[in-house]
């Protein structure tokens, strides 16, 4: 077989090509810190790194409605405690009132700041976060406490209904696959009967002996509703630690499967360079200089 100029410099400039684009690949490595930067580098690994990002996107979509649920509770627990703070005041009230020394126009007073803590209740009904109100279940548009009356709900008395309304139903969401906290409480009953219990201070029938026994059910039902909300504070808590291991996991994983051992690729870069620089020194002596000094 015979071996001519020409093949030489084609075999020649083909190597250097080859050498040309080991270091080109080499040097996108360095520089972006990544073993793939083309899913042609490696499509297996830029496989694994597409269901590595999936995972971490989704449990940093998980994490921020973790955040919209502690928003929630939060303001929930921030709220009832002002109902309980207006309770506590409404016990004081009562009792004054009960006391047999008070004349009328003292018990006409305490009636009247009875309405502003009635009002006062009724505005908490309302609770917004955002554009939701909180204690209106998964009527989340529409006020609890809506033109000047509560809704009817299906354990009223009068016209009882079959199933539970919307007022009463929980709002849920996602924290992880498969698993949804409650984020609201149903407190629409509880409101009700307090709006009830000062409804029962107007007039000058009011008993208020037996009002204080009625403070005292209303306060005792609010601290079984608060200590729920705190039981899926502490739940939120427990989760989010276990939503930011999730993360931790995902990443370390993510970064095993891409990111580059920048040791090993420099040291394979200096050799390929060596390898690259005999390649051209050795061409030298075989191949016309003219075309040497010009891959130079």
């Amino acid at each position: 077989m015979r071996v001519t100029q020409s093949m030489l410099s084609n075999n020649m400039l083909r190597n250097l090509t080859t050498s040309y684009g080991k270091m080109g690949k080499l040097n996108d490595q360095l520089t972006t810190g990544k073993k793939v930067n083309r899913p042609s580098d490696d499509p297996v690994v830029a496989m694994r790194g597409l269901a590595y990002r999936m995972q971490t996107d989704k449990v940093e979509q998980y994490q921020r409605n973790i955040g919209e649920v502690n928003n929630w509770l939060d303001s929930t627990d921030d709220a009832l405690d002002k109902v309980g703070q207006a309770l506590h005041r409404t016990r004081e009230l009562v009792l004054s009132a009960a006391n047999g020394t008070m004349t009328e126009d003292d018990r006409e007073k305490v009636k009247a700041e009875l309405s502003q803590l009635r009002e006062q209740v009724q505005d908490i009904a309302n609770t917004k976060v955002g554009d939701k109100y909180l204690f209106s279940g998964t009527k989340t548009g529409t006020p609890l406490y809506n033109d000047g009356a509560y809704p009817q709900l299906s354990t009223d008395a009068v016209n009882p209904a079959t199933e539970k309304t919307g007022f009463e139903s929980d709002v849920n969401i996602d924290v992880f696959d498969g698993v949804k906290l409650n984020v609201n409480s149903t407190t629409a009953k509880m409101f009700k009967d307090i709006d009830a219990m000062f409804g029962s201070f107007v007039g000058t029938g009011a008993d208020f002996d037996k009002a204080i026994g009625d403070v005292d059910d209303q306060m005792s039902a609010l601290l079984t509703e608060r200590s729920s909300v705190g039981a899926r504070q502490n739940r939120v808590e427990l989760m989010d630690n276990r939503l930011e291991a999730q993360e931790g996991i995902a990443k370390k994983q993510q970064s095993l499967n891409e990111d580059i051992d920048y040791e090993k690729v420099i040291t394979e870069m200096i050799s390929q360079e060596s390898v690259h620089r005999a390649a051209l020194s050795v061409g030298a002596r075989i191949i016309q200089p003219s075309l040497v000094d010009f891959l130079r």
